[in-house]
């Protein structure tokens, strides 16, 4: 290289001559050998320079793609040239070959300039694959994140070890766009024209950055304009936003961030400015968005899981956002996406305590026939959903002061899962066993605004079930635990023996103790009387009633045709002789209306809701038939 280095020569020959140089002859020569070195390349491509000299082709040609030759020569002279007038600077600051040099310099700067604007505008759109930023996305989502690295210094090490700049030109030279643009970066740092660089990148890049962002549906809003949205219109804005948010941060920042330590390696100090000028004010706007939504006023029950659904992606995302924006100066934008999450935990908290009080609120009429109950529906359907978030729950039931006033029952707290009662897992499985159990408070009193006691028992059943089955078919399996789950189903089959018991009471207490017992034909008359009485009373009353369980109702059906048509086939069969024998055909079909087939059929019939007409009649057996007050079951 000639220059500096090249001149030191001649100066130490002559340090023996009787006569030495002048400091100034030294110097002067210095300088006149890194002009005359610099000139032959500067000029050469000289943007200004339209004499006969110079060739139009290198006025639009571009220097670094098409002579890359060439553009290592301009480089190196540009540096020789600068280290030159530094050096006679500070021994010779009135050389007058400075002010040659300088404008010198000028031309070599804007030539400069002009090669890294049209490296920036030329690979407006893919510069984040030239740094790598989507195969680095890739690479971390298989292979995790390095956790030994707990600094920001090392953060940067990490963002900087991730880096590769190769790619094939047609000489088979390996090398980058964003090799070229650092090495005009090195460059004009190197020269003093840092900033100047920094201002073209910034302006360049900051276009593309928001650009992107709107393209992505990422928009600046302010407060007002979130509050006066329909909720319809807000929530595509939040879909739109949930769309974004990982692309935004895991592709595009990142690999910003990425570009921008490749392009000023060479300057910690213009790498961080350049990256915050940069993504600082998009990056705000797009952690600014939820809290906003945070803040909507119109927020109700429903609104919940968008609520989740913004926390979820923040908090997915948070060591990206804390690896991205480690910088001081872009704290700021690790304080926005912690303000979000905070708002957000807020009111999804307001929520859940709103949701609670809705249940205890709750003044809906009882379900006809004993059926589910829509508050049950709801809420289970509700708890089951809120289960799916049970990661985003966790965190925002932690530390959320508890609404219970007396300690829970053992069995809402044990989970397989929470054995910690002190961890997230168990005060999100509390937070829900509670909720659980206010709404089957609320229905055990709504169960007392039945008129008959056994169909308030088979309204408990129905509806506790149903709460197990959308326990046991659901994440809140894993969250409320297996003995959760025994305990309360236990609990459907003590509701459902209240039932049997209550309901059918007086059709079991209408036969003999003993079944076999020697007894007159009177009081054989007066007990079939009391069991068609009995049954059919039972029966009429609870036509109406109804299990929507399949597996539930066929378990009823089957334990009441055990205990009731069993009795009633061993009482027949011992006396339907007698009542035939003392009386005639007519006489012996109003006292035995039901042979033990018929009950079968009749308790087959029940729990569908399908109601009771009292205007049919059907035949039921040769031996017995209906009265016309009695309907017959419908197979």
């Amino acid at each position: 290289m000639t220059g500096f280095f090249s001149s030191s020569k001649p100066a130490h020959s002559s340090h023996n001559s009787s006569s030495p140089s002048p400091p100034h002859t030294f110097c002067e020569t210095l300088m006149e050998d890194s002009l005359k070195n610099a000139e032959a390349i500067i000029k050469r491509w000289d943007l200004d320079n339209n004499g006969p000299s110079n060739s139009s082709y290198c006025i639009i040609s571009n220097l670094f793609p098409n002579n890359r030759a060439e553009a290592k020569q301009f480089l190196d002279a540009v540096i020789d040239l600068q280290h030159a007038m530094r050096f006679v600077i500070k021994e010779s600051s009135g050389s007058q070959q400075l002010v040659r040099a300088q404008n010198l310099m000028q031309i070599a700067i804007k030539r400069l300039e002009k090669e890294f604007r049209t490296i920036l505008a030329g690979n407006r759109y893919f510069l984040d694959s030239e740094s790598t930023a989507s195969r680095e996305y890739s690479n971390r989502s298989s292979t995790g994140s390095d956790e030994d690295q707990a600094s920001e210094d090392d953060n940067t090490v990490e963002i900087e070890a991730r880096l590769s700049e190769v790619s094939i030109t047609e000489e088979g030279e390996k090398i980058s766009v964003t090799a070229d643009l650092r090495a005009i970066a090195d460059c004009m740092i190197e020269a003093g024209y840092g900033k100047e660089c920094a201002q073209i990148y910034q302006i360049n890049r900051k276009s593309v950055i928001d650009e992107t962002l709107y393209c992505l549906g990422i928009e600046n809003f302010n407060i007002s304009v979130i509050q006066k949205m329909d909720w319809d219109v807000l929530e595509k804005k939040i879909k739109s936003w949930l769309s974004a948010v990982k692309v935004a941060v895991s592709t595009l920042l990142y690999g910003e961030r990425i570009l921008c330590d490749q392009v000023f390696a060479v300057s910690d100090n213009i790498r961080e400015s350049c990256f915050s000028e940069i993504a600082k004010d998009s990056a705000l706007a797009l952690f600014t968005f939820p809290e906003m939504v945070a803040k909507y006023k119109k927020l109700s029950i429903e609104k919940m899981f968008r609520i989740l659904d913004l926390y979820d992606a923040i908090s997915e995302l948070w060591s990206e956002i804390e690896l991205i924006f480690g910088f001081d100066s872009t704290a700021v934008v690790r304080s926005q996406a912690m303000s979000s999450m905070e708002k957000l935990r807020e009111a999804a908290r307001t929520i859940l305590s709103e949701f609670e009080s809705a249940i205890k609120k709750d003044s809906s009429k009882v379900a006809p026939g004993g059926g589910i109950h829509p508050l049950t529906r709801y809420v289970m359907n509700y708890l089951v959903f809120l289960s799916d978030y049970s990661g985003p729950i966790s965190e925002i039931v932690a530390d959320m002061p508890a609404s219970v006033k007396s300690p829970l029952p053992e069995s809402y707290l044990l989970s397989p899962i929470a054995d910690d009662e002190n961890s997230p897992a168990c005060a999100v499985s509390v937070q829900l066993a509670w909720l659980i159990l206010v709404l089957l408070c609320k229905l055990d009193g709504k169960a007392g605004f039945y008129d008959d006691v056994p169909l308030s028992y088979l309204f408990l059943a129905n509806n506790l079930n149903y709460v197990v089955l959308k326990v046991r078919e659901s994440s809140l399996k894993l969250l409320l635990g297996s003995i959760w789950l025994s305990n309360h189903e236990a609990k459907v089959e003590q509701y459902m023996a209240n039932y049997k018991r209550m309901g059918w009471s007086k059709v079991l207490a209408s036969l003999p103790e003993n079944l076999t017992a020697e007894i007159s034909p009177a009081e054989v008359n007066q007990y079939f009387c009391k069991f068609n009485s009995g049954f059919e009373e039972a029966y009429r009353k609870q036509s109406s009633w109804v299990i929507p369980d399949p597996k539930l109702r066929d378990e009823v059906k089957i334990s009441l045709a055990k205990k009731i048509v069993t009795a009633y086939r061993a009482f027949y069969e011992k006396n339907w002789e007698t009542v035939a024998r003392s009386g005639s055909g007519g006489e012996v079909e109003s006292i035995v209306r039901f042979v033990p087939d018929d009950l079968q059929n009749y308790l087959s019939d029940l729990f569908f809701g399908t109601g009771f007409s009292e205007n049919s009649s059907t035949s039921h057996g040769s031996s017995s038939r209906s009265t016309s007050t009695f309907s017959s079951p419908s197979r």
